[in-house]
This record gives C-alpha cells, sequence and structure tokens, in this order.
C-alpha cells in the first residue's frame, strides 16, 4: 500500500517540481493546422507563446467526418493508440500488389520477405527485423538485427514485462484517504482530508465506462467510514512520485495532447478530456466547442469562425504548460464534418480534488476548507522523506489487478499508463544498478533502472540499448530487433507467460491492430505490440504458421519518407506471410 503521507504546513509550490531538464528546443513552440482528419479522434497540433515556428500540412475541403466520444460510452482498448504519428498525413493502408502468401520451404520465405524489403519505397529506410522459432530456436529470417533504432510504443513490452515480473499479475495500486483522526461522533474530521495516489491508472471510464464512477466510487468509501463533514482542506496528495510530470526525452508539441498527458500519482480519466469543435449555424457565427467530461478547471477561449461552404479548414489549438486556459483559432467551413481529438490536462492532481468535493457534496459530505494539491517531490529522497506516523487511513480504493492494467497499457497503446507503471517500478523496487550519486534519482530514472536490472535476468544486453521513459514517447529511446526478440523469448517462458500474452493486441480483433490483417490467416492469430512515431514504425510478438509451429519476431522500419506507410508497404506483409508458413524452420 505505500507509506503514509506528511502533511506539510502549506503546498509545495508547483513550479519547483516542473524541471524542465528533458526538453530541447525553444519554450515557445507552435503548430498551426489546416487538414481533414484522418482518424478518429486523431489529434491536431500545438502552439506555444511567441516567437513561433509552425508545421505545416497540407489541407484539404472536405473534411471527412469524425465521431465524438459520448460520457455513456465505455472507453475501450480498441478507441484510439497514443500516438503523436496521428498529427502526420499519413496516407490510409494501401493494398500492395497481391502475391500468394502461402509458402513451403524456408528458402521460399525468406526471398519473399527479401522481396518486400526491397520494394523501391524503403529504399532510404533503416530496417531491422528477426523472426525466430519458440519451437526449435533455429532464426527463420535476420537483418540489421543489431542495429540501434526507434522503438516508438514497442517500449511499452520493456516496461510491462518488467512490471509483469516485479509485481506480478495481481498487484493492485491503492489511493488512501488520510486524516489526522477518525471522524467524531457527529461525523467531523479534524483538520485536513487528504487523497493519497500511488499511480493508480484505473480511476477512468476506461475500465468501467464511466468518468465518474471511480470518483463516486471513492465518494462512497469516505462517506461509508463516517465523514460528514472536514473542518480543513480538501488535499490531494502526489508526491509519491518525484521529478516533471513528462517523460524524459518527450517534444514540446507532444505536451498538449491526451499522448503526451501530464504523469501524477493522482490521476483521473487519463488526464484528458475529449475536444469536439464543429462550425456554426451561419457564415460568421463562432464555432461550437465542447469537451467531455467536463473540467470545471478548463476554460475556452473561442476564435474560431464559421466559413463558407468549400472553404479549407484553418485551426489552431494551444494550451500551455502547466495552462488551463486553451485558445482555439481560425476558420471552418459551414460544411466542414468537424474535429474531435484528445487534449491533456494541467493538474491532474486538482482536477480529481474538483471532482471528488462534488462527488463528497452528493453525497451529503461539507467540506468547509479549500480544494489544494500537495506537488510531487522533486527527488527519490524527499518522495522517501514524505512519509510520517501519525496519520490514520480512513478507507482506500484498490484498483484491479495488474492484469488487468497491462492488457488496457498494451492494447490501445496507453502512453499514460506505461509512464505510471515506469514511475511505480522506480518508487517500489529497488534497483541492484543506482543512478550516479552526483545527479538526483527520480520515479523515472529508478524506473529505466528496475527495467534494464530486469532485462540483465532476462538475458538481454541492456547496456547497448537506450532506454529513457516507459512508453516509447521519447525520441532517445533505442533498442534491437534482437534485444525485442530475446524479452519476447524470455516472457513466452515467464512464469507470467500467460498474462504477458493475453496483453497484447490480436490481429483483426482488438487493441491497435483490430482492423490489419482481416481475413488473413494472421487474423486471431498474430499478438503483437505496434509502435508508431514520425518515421519510426514496428511490430513484435508471436504468430502460429500454417504448419503449427509458434514464431517470435521483430520488425522495426525507421526513416522512411513522408507519405510511406511502413504496415501496408512491408510490415503486415511480412507478418501474413509468416502466419501463411506451410514448411518448418
Amino acid at each position: 500500500m505505500g507509506s503514509r503521507p506528511k502533511l506539510p504546513g502549506k503546498p509545495a509550490s508547483r513550479t519547483n517540481h516542473l524541471m524542465f531538464r528533458n526538453f530541447r528546443g525553444p519554450i515557445a513552440v507552435s503548430l498551426l493546422l489546416a487538414f481533414s482528419i484522418i482518424e478518429p479522434l486523431a489529434p491536431i497540433g500545438v502552439a506555444q507563446q511567441p516567437p513561433q515556428r509552425e508545421r505545416r500540412v497540407a489541407p484539404t475541403a472536405s473534411p471527412s467526418p469524425t465521431p465524438s466520444p459520448s460520457p455513456s460510452r465505455s472507453l475501450t482498448p480498441d478507441d484510439v493508440s497514443d500516438s503523436p504519428s496521428q498529427l502526420s498525413q499519413v496516407p490510409p493502408v494501401v493494398q500492395q500488389r497481391a502475391t500468394p502468401s502461402t509458402t513451403r520451404t524456408l528458402a521460399e520465405l525468406q526471398a519473399r520477405i527479401s522481396e518486400i524489403l526491397r520494394r523501391p519505397q524503403l529504399a532510404s529506410a533503416t530496417i531491422g527485423i528477426k523472426v525466430a522459432s519458440l519451437d526449435t530456436g533455429k532464426i527463420l529470417f535476420e537483418q540489421n538485427a543489431n542495429k540501434l533504432l526507434s522503438p516508438a510504443s514497442n517500449m511499452k513490452l520493456y516496461t510491462v514485462a518488467a512490471g509483469l515480473d516485479r509485481l506480478s499479475p495481481g498487484y493492485q495500486f491503492v489511493t488512501s484517504v488520510y486524516a489526522a483522526a477518525k471522524p467524531d461522533a457527529a461525523g467531523t474530521v479534524p483538520g485536513d482530508l487528504t487523497i493519497y495516489g500511488r499511480g493508480d491508472p484505473s480511476i477512468a471510464a476506461r475500465f468501467n465506462g464511466d468518468y465518474f464512477k471511480g470518483i463516486d466510487d471513492l465518494a462512497g468509501r469516505i462517506a461509508a467510514a463516517g465523514v460528514k463533514q472536514v473542518a480543513g482542506d480538501l488535499v490531494g496528495d502526489e508526491s509519491y512520485f518525484s521529478g516533471p510530470p513528462y517523460g524524459s526525452g518527450w517534444q514540446w508539441e507532444d505536451l498538449q495532447w491526451g499522448f503526451g498527458a501530464e504523469v501524477s500519482a493522482l490521476s483521473v480519466n487519463d488526464n484528458l478530456v475529449n475536444l469536439s469543435i464543429s462550425p456554426g449555424r451561419q457564415v460568421g457565427s463562432p464555432a461550437i466547442v465542447s469537451t467531455d467530461p467536463r473540467n470545471p478547471l478548463l476554460t475556452i477561449n473561442n476564435h474560431l469562425t464559421t466559413a463558407a461552404r468549400g472553404t479549407r479548414r484553418n485551426l489552431l489549438v494551444h494550451r500551455g504548460l502547466d495552462s488551463d486556459v486553451v485558445e482555439i483559432q481560425g476558420s471552418m467551413a459551414l460544411d466542414d464534418a468537424g474535429f474531435s481529438g484528445r487534449l491533456g490536462v494541467a493538474r491532474p492532481a486538482l482536477l480529481f480534488v474538483y471532482l471528488l468535493r462534488s462527488a463528497l457534496a452528493k453525497k451529503g459530505v461539507i467540506v468547509s476548507g479549500k480544494s489544494r494539491t500537495i506537488a510531487p517531490s522533486l527527488s527519490v529522497a524527499q518522495a522517501n522523506s514524505n512519509v510520517a506516523s501519525g496519520l490514520v487511513e480512513l478507507t482506500n480504493l484498490q484498483s484491479p489487478p495488474f492484469s488487468v492494467i497491462a492488457a488496457q497499457t498494451l492494447k490501445p497503446s496507453q502512453n499514460l499508463y506505461a509512464e505510471l507503471i515506469l514511475r511505480t517500478l522506480g518508487r517500489i523496487v529497488p534497483s541492484s544498478s543506482p543512478n550516479s550519486p552526483d545527479v538526483a534519482r527520480t520515479s523515472e530514472s529508478n524506473g529505466v533502472e528496475v527495467v534494464r536490472t530486469f532485462l540483465r535476468e532476462a538475458g538481454v544486453d541492456a547496456s547497448a540499448l537506450s532506454l529513457s521513459d516507459g512508453s516509447g514517447l521519447s525520441r532517445d529511446d533505442m533498442v534491437t530487433a534482437e534485444a525485442t526478440l530475446q524479452l519476447l523469448t524470455y516472457m513466452r517462458r515467464h512464469r507470467y507467460a500467460n498474462a504477458f500474452r493475453e496483453a497484447l493486441p490480436i490481429a483483426g480483433v482488438d487493441g491497435t491492430i483490430r482492423n490489419r490483417m482481416k481475413g488473413t490467416p494472421a487474423q486471431n492469430n498474430l499478438r503483437a505490440k505496434t509502435g508508431e512515431l514520425r518515421s519510426a514504425s514496428s511490430l513484435s510478438g508471436f504468430v502460429t504458421t500454417a504448419a503449427g509451429e509458434e514464431l517470435v519476431f521483430s520488425i522495426m522500419v525507421n526513416n522512411y519518407p513522408d507519405g510511406v506507410n511502413p504496415p501496408s508497404v512491408c510490415i503486415d506483409p511480412i507478418a501474413v506471410l509468416l502466419a501463411s508458413f506451410a514448411g518448418h524452420s
């Protein structure tokens, strides 16, 4: 359950912990977008304060419609992946020239894979690939298997595997409610009521189909503990984790979107809101902007106007770092189908407290004081010192088992959850490779060392890898196809092998590959993790051949030109070849 929090006299300054050591480039970043939406809930661009730089994407006159999320609908793992590649104009999957997929000899399989890799679209790309048999241990194919490449969200394989090994599939995150004493006979709690978060990602609609159920459950537990009135403040304590609220190596333009949401020990609803924008009812009228779920801290300044039919969309959305103000500017045609995107929220712990306060009021629990937060610790040492005896746990809320959270991390490729897992590892699991003594240790850096230690135990040469964050959003992450294959091979024989395998997306069925490889031998067969960043695409996992042999594979494609879609050009065709292989290794 973790240690009980110490309540300081006043909350720590928010600015003290931002520590933007991770970012390169100017603080002022902007991105002007005028484009059609190519995926449901695809993010648009980022703008920061002047001076500005722009990244432009060619606009289209007829944007395709995108559905707006509904609070009454369950957010399943199939909704959308957390990938900034959605900011790019990547064309939809294009069917390549049909070729027979069934091969009967190993030489024929290797020749077919080589033929795919020689396609002209890939001439400038770097491709690392390795395929081996789990049954015989033999290598079926490899190319550049030891080259360091960006894994994108394949990085989550490393984080979740370490999490399963160190925490176990049954591990539960615990959010505790502390006070100086139990409520008196009248139900009054003396002093503050503190909500102490330990990184639970499951207080979210993705797990229960309702944006407010997790908060309501916690409020119900507080009321059931006999609390009727809080004499002091309602405090959201996120000091369990130490370090900045973003991952090392994340880019500025990622940080306002849901895939780059703030990492907090007290998270709620994936620390984002769904943003919907549609044209007004007549030319010249303001566009219609809404967010879901409602965020009482968010202010939207809507300067977006409705333009004549057929006009190209000119849309700019800007939420500054640590800001609850969203600026929306530009124009949208009267016949525009509208835009839906996911916007990260600032200070999620404070949002948590505000939502809880409202839920408590509905249950007759009155808070006399204000709503406030205790910021993340600056270092592991400070986080460890923020514990004290004398506080009473009135109640707590426990997450589903880690096996469920692992699936909700890998199948939709949820960045925030991977980062919460990494920081949890760094907070509670001892590392045999401590950080340099002249560098302040954080939950993230400790977590990376825990992953490295685990990899060494798995037989992976972690010294050759560059591990920066838990999700793969960092452009500093570099791994090899060889290392990923070794990890997957180890996990297939791990004591928690089934939990790991069940957490992976299934081709043509669910997760980020639910719409890929349909109608092929890979459908409902191949289980693998995707990865997508600009100029980085990957797929790694397991597949059973037509002859019944189980294969493990890793395919990584980096540095391909704009407009090339590696899943359709090479990754999926190779995966289908593996599933169709009728020979033996």
